[in-house]
């Protein structure tokens, strides 16, 4: 087996799209798991990666997106997962974060081929990011108290795919780098 590495999805946010309404209280909850996750993470110097939407600023760069999700109302639901010095950050334009992204490419540097998927929305950007990590056999592991959803329904049907039908690996963060 090679390396681990924690995705961390969509999560430096601005919350200004239809469905922030829905995502902010589950967000609100995610936040603090993902932050504990993050610290492990680091803590087992496992590879963390962010793999962000672009805002529809295909001219930004990393620190752009932090200081626009960083200056808005939900600063708060940002800040305790700031990228560090070791993080890696890859923007993506679409759902899934290999969608014409370098992302497979990296992994492939780096030697991973485990990923812990956890951000933001377990439904959409979390489920097809799976699909398509399945479909490039890497193992596959979605803490379900990590992932946001704006459809609570929805969302345990998607980690139930995840599971069934691509062999994720769906558990509590708590099992993780404990």
């Amino acid at each position: 087996m090679g390396r681990t590495a924690l995705i961390v999805i969509d999560m430096i946010n601005t919350y200004d799209h239809v469905d922030a309404g829905r995502l902010i209280p589950s967000a609100e909850t995610v936040v603090p798991v993902v932050s504990a996750l993050l610290k492990r993470a680091r803590r087992q110097d496992v590879p963390v990666i962010y793999v962000n939407d672009n805002f529809g600023e295909w001219r930004s760069h990393h620190g752009e997106l932090l200081d626009k999700a960083l200056s808005g109302p939900y600063a708060h639901l940002v800040e305790p997962l700031l990228p560090d010095d070791s993080s890696l950050f890859v923007v993506k334009a679409r759902h899934s974060v290999f969608f014409e992204t370098p992302l497979g490419y990296l992994l492939n540097q780096q030697g991973i081929d485990r990923l812990v998927l956890c951000g933001q929305v377990t439904e959409q950007c979390v489920l097809y990011s799976s699909l398509d990590a399945h479909i490039r056999h890497l193992d596959v592991v979605v803490p379900r108290d990590a992932v946001a959803h704006i459809h609570a329904d929805l969302a345990d049907a998607a980690l139930r795919m995840m599971e069934r039908n691509m062999g994720a690996h769906v558990c509590d963060s708590d099992e993780l780098w404990s």
